[in-house]
């Protein structure tokens, strides 16, 4: 019995206690090294704030001896001295360069004229050899600089003159740069200050100015005054970097990068000689921390530790994406909702940026979806990697992401934050040995600006996201109302245009073409027209993009094909054209629509023309041929519409034989009296004559241009001279008076005799 509870004991002790002990010392162990890296760290702090405090005490120092040039180089009368061709180099000498040896301890000066020229060179002991061309070379940026700054302080005045209005700074108006040189291998601090007039000036013209450098060692009171500002003791100069525990070093680098010198001093290491007075006392504790946790609290603390690590897990796995880590939906909503509930009390800013990667769905139509869910960690580790301190990035759905960034008060940070974002983003993403490259369309939205509750906020970077991806995709926009009030009129103009069709309310015009001598009509093109129930003419430019946008497109497309077709009867032996999107292409029965609306309506094929424009060939999408060359096969005609204003590649035209080429209107327009315009256009219709097609120059206005037309046997003419688009009625009319026309000439009165058809 005892032997049975021994062994029992045994093995609790040995499942469960010996386990725990580990556990207890291992932790014991990780707090010392905490510990350590505590210390460490707060030694490197220590260390890097002993190092901007001494930074910010030289740059005090530089500051300090800017403002002291200052009063000989703001001076009407040196101005006037160095600016004078015949210059008095001896007054210089003696009232600028020896006056801030004498009264500031600068004690070697140059002055550099206008045309960089060394105009004057000062040394206290009279030795003007320290000037040397590796000098002056380190000098010239700082000079540069100097004149640069000189020539953007002057600004242009109504009369032409420049005035001289140079900007206040810590020098006053002072036009100076500082920096650190070494000469005979000591370091010297410098300022080079532009040498200007006392007074609000006006200048005929702007020109270099002459800079006057003035140099002073970087020892003795200046290192002890570098020393009393930062409160640091024991300041050397060192001709190299110093890599001793406990020794601080500042790197000296002049005006080109090169290092010059190092001030070294005696650091202070808080972190390590806290460890030193604790780490006996921790050790004890810890011990003893260990027996008394191992003998009382081990099983409870490891149910406790299992339980609270089921339930963080089960909170986490409720609140995040399982394949990103990042928040879900649901908890950006809430954190979300905090964030603007604080920003409210602090009346500070938050920008919410929405985020979807341009054309995901080609990356998993390609490569799987196993290669878009690496691509979407991929892109979820680099949101992560650039999202600020205060912010919150989140998975909203497959491809989307959601961004917060809190204290938003500058539009200057928030774009440098989605600057970091497409850099990120634009780096490859390895999918095996294949590259991957992912951009992001972003939308943002700024409260209390935009909205102060989420939704709001959400809804308004969604319409941003929207614009972004309308203007482009990889690019950002910014929530603007003009935004919304386009989304909402295009979303009244869908709704509207969705029951109108329904409905049958719309309407078609027709634009006659006509042959070569304007005596015959030999098609019409049938355009989309809608008249509102209220009489508002809504302009095809409008409603056919939302059209396209919407998916409207197709039921659009085919009620002008169906309508088109049924009114073709009133018109025997004339060709009927249509216009047909792109979109209609990707549609997988659009032939078969096609041949359905041929046949109840009767309508042999060769009096049906489909016009495409060079736009649905982008992408060499075979599906778009394929279907195109089922049409033709049927008889139906193809036109390729407005030929010139797209891609202009003749590679299509070598993939598809169209029946005819329609000449873009811009060309007939430009070629009244313009020999290039004439010959361009003389060129479209050789070409097409080659290719063994019909040509057809549209937007023709004058009888000039039909007789051009005539003269290089154009096949078919199509304008307002001819005539404008015409309702079903007028045109029965039009083509009743054009036919009573008699053969010959085009006839004088023609044109007016085409309006009065329109009546």
């Amino acid at each position: 019995m005892n032997r049975s509870i021994k062994n029992s004991g045994g093995q609790i002790a040995s499942a469960i206690i010996f386990p725990m002990l580990i556990v207890v010392l291992t932790s014991v162990l990780g707090i010392f090294a905490l510990l350590n890296w505590s210390a460490h760290l707060s030694d490197e702090t220590a260390e890097d704030s002993q190092h901007k405090l001494v930074a910010g005490a030289l740059q005090l120092t530089r500051n300090y001896i800017a403002k002291q040039q200052t009063g000989v180089v703001i001076w009407d009368e040196a101005y006037r001295a160095v600016d004078d061709p015949e210059a008095n180099r001896v007054w210089i000498r003696n009232n600028m360069m020896n006056w801030l040896s004498r009264n500031h301890g600068f004690n070697r000066s140059v002055l550099f004229g206008s045309d960089f020229e060394v105009a004057s060179v000062f040394a206290h002991d009279d030795n003007t050899e320290w000037l040397n061309p590796a000098l002056v070379d380190e000098l010239q940026p700082a000079i540069a600089k100097v004149r640069a700054q000189y020539i953007n302080s002057f600004q242009k005045t109504p009369s032409g003159l420049f005035s001289f209005m140079p900007k206040g700074g810590e020098t006053h108006l002072s036009i100076a740069e500082t920096g650190k040189v070494s000469l005979y291998g000591e370091p010297h601090l410098f300022t080079a200050a532009a040498v200007v007039p006392q007074i609000q000036s006006v200048f005929a013209s702007r020109k270099p100015p002459a800079v006057l450098v003035s140099l002073i060692p970087l020892r003795g009171q200046k290192l002890n005054n570098i020393s009393s500002m930062s409160r640091l003791a024991g300041f050397v100069l060192a001709p190299d970097q110093v890599e001793r525990d406990g020794v601080g070093a500042y790197q000296l680098k002049s005006p080109r990068g090169n290092n010059i010198g190092v001030i070294a001093w005696q650091a202070s290491q808080p972190g390590t000689q806290m460890l030193q007075r604790i780490n006996p006392f921790l050790a004890v504790a810890a011990m003893i921390i260990a027996a008394v946790v191992i003998a009382v609290t081990v099983f409870t603390r490891q149910m406790t530790r299992r339980l609270a690590r089921s339930e963080a897990k089960a909170v986490h796995s409720a609140q995040h994406d399982a394949l990103s880590g990042l928040p879900n939906r649901s908890s950006f909503q809430a954190m979300l909702t905090r964030v603007l509930e604080e920003s409210a009390q602090k009346g500070t800013s938050t920008a919410v940026v929405y985020m979807d990667l341009d054309h995901f769905k080609d990356i998993n139509d390609t490569l799987g979806h196993s290669a878009g869910d690496k691509v979407i960690v991929a892109v979820a580790n680099r949101l992560k990697h650039v999202l600020p301190d205060n912010g919150i990035v989140a998975r909203i759905s497959g491809d989307e992401f959601a961004m917060v960034i809190s204290d938003c008060d500058n539009d200057e940070w928030l774009e440098y934050i989605l600057d970091q974002v497409q850099d990120e983003i634009s780096r490859p993403v390895m999918i095996g040995r294949r590259e991957l490259f992912a951009s992001l369309s972003m939308g943002a939205a700024i409260g209390p600006k935009d909205g102060k509750n989420p939704d709001e906020l959400l809804r308004k970077a969604d319409i941003a996201l929207y614009d972004a991806k309308a203007n482009g995709r990889n690019r950002r926009s910014f929530f603007e109302p003009t935004m919304e009030q386009h989304v909402q009129s295009k979303d009244k103009m869908s709704r509207e245009l969705r029951l109108a069709l329904r409905n049958d309310e719309l309407d078609l015009a027709y634009q006659p073409l006509s042959d070569t001598d304007a005596k015959k009509i030999v098609s019409v093109e049938a355009l989309a027209r809608w008249t509102k129930d209220d009489g508002t003419v809504v302009p095809p430019s409008q409603f056919i993009p939302v059209a396209e946008e919407t998916g409207l497109i197709n039921d659009l497309g085919i009620w002008v094909l169906n309508k088109a077709c049924a009114r073709a009867h009133d018109w025997p032996g004339v060709v009927v054209s249509v216009n047909v999107s792109p979109n209609q292409f990707k549609h997988p029965r659009f032939v078969e629509k096609v041949m359905a609306i041929l046949a109840a309506n009767n309508l042999p094929p060769e009096r049906l023309e489909i016009e495409v424009t060079e736009s649905v060939f982008a992408g060499r999408d075979d599906t778009v041929l394929n279907a195109l060359r089922r049409l033709k096969g049927l008889g139906v005609k193809v036109a390729l519409d407005d030929f010139g204003s797209g891609y202009s590649s003749l590679s299509y035209l070598r993939r598809f034989p169209f029946d005819t080429l329609k000449i873009d209107r811009d060309f007939v327009s430009d070629m009244n009296g313009n020999p290039e315009a004439e010959a361009i256009l003389v060129s479209i219709i050789q070409l097409g004559k080659a290719l063994g097609m019909t040509i057809v120059a549209e937007g023709i206005e004058t009888i000039d241009q039909i007789r051009f037309l005539q003269a290089h046997d154009c096949h078919r003419m199509q304008g307002y001279f001819i005539s404008r688009p015409l309702t079903s009625t007028a045109l029965s009319q039009f083509l009743e008076n054009f036919q009573a026309i008699t053969a010959g000439e085009l006839p004088d009165g023609f044109e007016l005799q085409a309006q009065s058809a329109k009546g």
